[in-house]
């Protein structure tokens, strides 16, 4: 390998010089083409040091060079004689002068000459920025704000306002830096090819190579949707859906999976997710209830343990949609949308104890960086109100009553949709203004960037958007840039780290357990023998696809095997080869004794997934069918015809919300099992008793379509399966006494004496053991465990029918407490059931 050492010890022009592709200084003297490729667009050095710039030379049909090929630079010549393999490497080292005194970034002129040869790119290299006080870390955050901010021009603080999509400036990646872009994103399934982990992080890195090449170097923060796992990028764990954590309870595995997800995504070297949704699902119907936690706000605020996870974890964390998304009425949604997008009509102090509930502790506990507008309006006084243009609720409430600041993100071209009689193509100058002014301080638009950053420079020009709005936005910009390291550590790894490790898929196995809800066990059928003859049907059984969900490799997800990891039906098959498998169980049932039927919804995601809404027509055949709270017809099908021909039926439903199953009498054992991702062996794991059932609704599980929106705290609740509902497989006894520990004392001892149970561990209710109960509940230790098996037998009062008519309200109104904690309430509510 021959290298050119060139040193350069003049004094060095401050012009910046843009990266162009360079044509070919002399033509290659026959067919063949011969081209020399830099290895990467741009090279940041510091003051007095050195840089390699790498180049490959590479023929077109890949054979040897058919004629030489000469690079020179600095007056010497690196020549690439006749027969050379293709892919050669050359190396030049590029050194950079002594600092004289504190300056900004400043290019290097790098005049490289090719002949018989086309130089595809002409590589940038540029002195590092230095001495300057903002890029000092021991200095107070805002004071290096203050002073970056001091240097800017309004070009540099307008870009920083601007987030474009990568597909826009792939082609030119030299954009970042004409427009001083200060983000770029990945849209769903937005990926480049191959789909690697490398591959992401040369991208990420290329993006950062031209903001680092700016003169004051501010770096790009590259953002993605990561809401169940790294789900853009093929073969990284996909969690459950946050319905399904919801569902598990556990707010420490909550933060193992987001922490997870976070280590996922620096291993491809991007540092912002745009989650977790802090929305509290109100209706089913809407397309994105599975992006919620669930349908109470308490239980919300005890998952946004996920933010911990993602910002412990090196990424900056995004709550979403400020605010009501999940409470918007049937039938206002946007366009062909029935509710995604609509309009919440409340009042205001319901809609603080409901929709903005998530957003105090988001900010003010776990400290989120950037809170994300919804595309939905709020109807509080009567007139609808976007939320992208809602001053009082953005700067008012969220930066002025809840005191967030970070910084506020639009959606995807969320300005858009704001009103403008111009008709002009967005976005208008009245948007922009509306969004600026109402609080907004990054703006996503995919492939309007340039256009929105002119329409601003306008607006603060015309006075409509004023200099102290802009400054406002960009502090709080660079203050998080700041807050998460982003100017010390601004590229990916290379090469990039791993996606799908082990542990981290040992974690959504374990979050897939917890998520399973047993909702009816007939008889005891569950768990099931290893040794059980069985016969699974059903279309989600060995889909991947199905079971991942949406926003998933792509928007809306993709049915089939699109992703690697496990199926339900291979993780039955590890626990009982004993399997016959007919997907519409056409096969002959010879043999099998206990059927289990996996049915339920394909991928969906915002919009498309709306009950009613159109289906999708550029997705899999499997997801263009009519969105439902019912089963599909030919799930009904296959239900019918399992549950009909063998003794004992098991029905996994695997859906984003729950379904209404007809003919329930027919069906011994009911599980809900949401989407549970990349890791179908947990279904197994609680199929057969490796880990028990310990799931709880996260929403209220409707008795027919026509009841929703019901949610726990309505009045005439009447539901299937209430809010908190979920029988569990363990062992009450062993539970509390493992949760006593070795030594327990007073009411918690006398609780646990063996004649207080039955052979099984449960709870023997009586006015003695009731009180033993309430008083355990004094020690904080078991607190949560009492009203557990409490709950077992108010659930197993329920199904003798024996609850009284209002069962299902106190056991919502239970669980409820529960969850925020309230165990004296909690308990209140199920001894009235006794």
């Amino acid at each position: 390998m021959t290298r050119i050492r060139a040193l350069l010890g003049a004094a060095l022009s401050g012009l910046l010089i843009a990266a162009a592709p360079a044509g070919p200084v002399s033509a290659a003297t026959d067919a063949q083409g011969t081209t020399f490729t830099p290895a990467q667009p741009v090279y940041t050095m510091d003051p007095g040091s050195w840089t390699t710039v790498s180049l490959t030379v590479t023929t077109s049909d890949g054979r040897p060079l058919s004629a030489p090929a000469s690079l020179s630079y600095a007056g010497t010549s690196l020549l690439f004689d006749k027969g050379t393999p293709s892919g050669s490497p050359a190396q030049i080292v590029v050194a950079a002068p002594a600092a004289t005194g504190p300056a900004t970034a400043t290019p290097l002129p790098l005049d490289l000459r090719v002949d018989g040869a086309r130089l595809t790119t002409r590589p940038l290299v540029v002195v590092n920025a230095h001495g300057l006080p903002y890029l000092d870390a021991h200095r107070p955050v805002e004071r290096r704000v203050d002073d970056l901010l001091g240097r800017m021009t309004l070009a540099d603080k307008i870009g920083q306002m601007t987030q474009a999509e990568r597909a826009a400036v792939t082609s030119d990646p030299s954009a970042v830096a004409s427009l001083r872009l200060g983000s770029v994103l990945s849209g769903g399934g937005s990926a480049p090819t191959p789909n690697t982990p490398d591959a992401w992080a040369s991208m990420v890195n290329t993006f950062q190579g031209y903001a680092m090449s700016t003169p004051l170097q501010i770096p790009l923060l590259y953002g993605i949707d990561a809401v169940h796992g790294h789900g853009n990028v093929l073969g990284a764990t996909i969690f459950p859906h946050n319905v399904g954590l919801g569902a598990a309870r556990d707010p420490a595995l909550t933060y193992e999976t987001y922490r997870a997800t976070a280590t996922e995504m620096r291993a491809t070297g991007i540092p912002w997710d745009f989650a977790p949704c802090v929305c509290v699902a109100r209706d089913e119907r809407w397309g994105r209830a599975y992006e919620s936690f669930g349908e109470d706000p308490g239980l919300v605020t005890r998952m946004e343990t996920a933010i911990d996870g993602l910002q412990q974890g090196g990424v900056l964390a995004t709550v979403k949609h400020f605010a009501g998304d999940g409470d918007t009425r049937y039938g206002t949604g946007s366009g062909s949308y029935t509710i995604d997008q609509g309009v919440t009509v409340t009042n205001r102090a319901s809609f603080d104890r409901i929709d903005l509930a998530p957003y105090y502790p988001a900010v003010r506990d776990h400290h989120v960086g950037a809170v994300m507008p919804s595309f939905s309006s709020v109807d509080l006084t009567g007139t609808p109100v976007k939320m992208h243009a809602n001053r009082d609720l953005i700067t008012g409430t969220l930066k002025g009553r809840i005191g967030f600041d970070g910084f506020v993100i639009s959606d995807w071209e969320g300005i858009h949709q704001l009103p403008d009689p111009t008709g002009a193509p967005a976005p208008t100058p009245a948007q922009v203004s509306a969004g600026v002014n109402a609080g907004i301080d990054m703006f996503m638009e995919p492939g309007t960037a340039s256009q929105f950053e002119q329409v601003l420079t306008g607006e603060v020009a015309a006075g409509r958007v004023p200099m102290s709005r802009i400054d406002d936005a960009v502090r709080r910009i660079l203050r998080t840039k700041f807050r998460i390291g982003l100017f010390d550590h601004p590229y990916a790894p290379s090469p990039a780290g791993t996606v799908g490790d082990p542990a981290h898929r040992a974690v959504a196995r374990k979050a897939v357990a917890e998520s399973q809800v047993l909702l009816k066990n007939a008889g005891g059928l569950l768990p099931l023998s290893p040794s059980a003859h069985l016969y699974v049907a059903g279309r989600n059984a060995d889909d991947i696809g199905n079971q991942a969900g949406g926003w998933t490799l792509d928007w809306q997800g993709r049915s089939g095997a699109s992703i690697p990891g496990t199926t339900i039906l291979q993780g039955i098959r590890q626990a009982d080869p004993q399997v016959t498998f007919s997907p519409d169980a056409s096969a002959p049932f010879t043999g099998s004794d206990v059927g289990v039927v996996v049915v339920g919804e394909t991928p969906y995601a915002e919009g498309l997934g709306d009950v009613g809404a159109p289906g999708c027509s550029w997705c899999a055949p499997p997801q263009n069918e009519p969105k439902s709270l019912a089963l599909q017809p030919a799930d009904r099908a296959v239900v019918s015809r399992v549950c009909a021909a063998l003794p004992r039926c098991v029905v996994l439903v695997v859906s984003g919300r729950p379904q209404v199953i007809p003919a329930l009498g027919s069906v011994d054992a009911l599980v809900a099992s949401w989407l549970p991702g990349s890791e179908g062996e947990g279904v197994a794991d609680v199929l057969f008793g490796r880990a028990p059932f310990t799931g709880r609704l996260p929403v209220t599980w409707p008795a027919s379509a026509a009841q929703e929106p019901i949610n726990v705290g309505d009045a005439h609740y009447r539901p299937l399966y209430p809010y908190g509902w979920g029988l569990r497989t363990d062992s009450g006894r062993a539970r509390l006494q493992a949760a006593a520990g070795p030594h327990p004392a007073g009411a918690v001892a006398a609780l646990l004496a063996s004649h207080n149970w039955d052979t099984a561990g449960r709870l023997r209710v009586s006015d003695a053991t009731l009180r033993l109960a309430s008083s355990a509940l004094k020690t904080p230790a078991v607190q949560d465990t009492v009203l557990s098996v409490v709950t077992d037998a108010a659930q197993a009062r329920a199904l003798a029918g024996n609850g009284g008519p209002e069962w299902a309200t106190r056991l919502a109104r239970a669980d409820q407490a529960r969850t925020a904690g309230a165990a004296t309430k909690a308990f209140e509510h199920l001894r009235s059931m006794f």
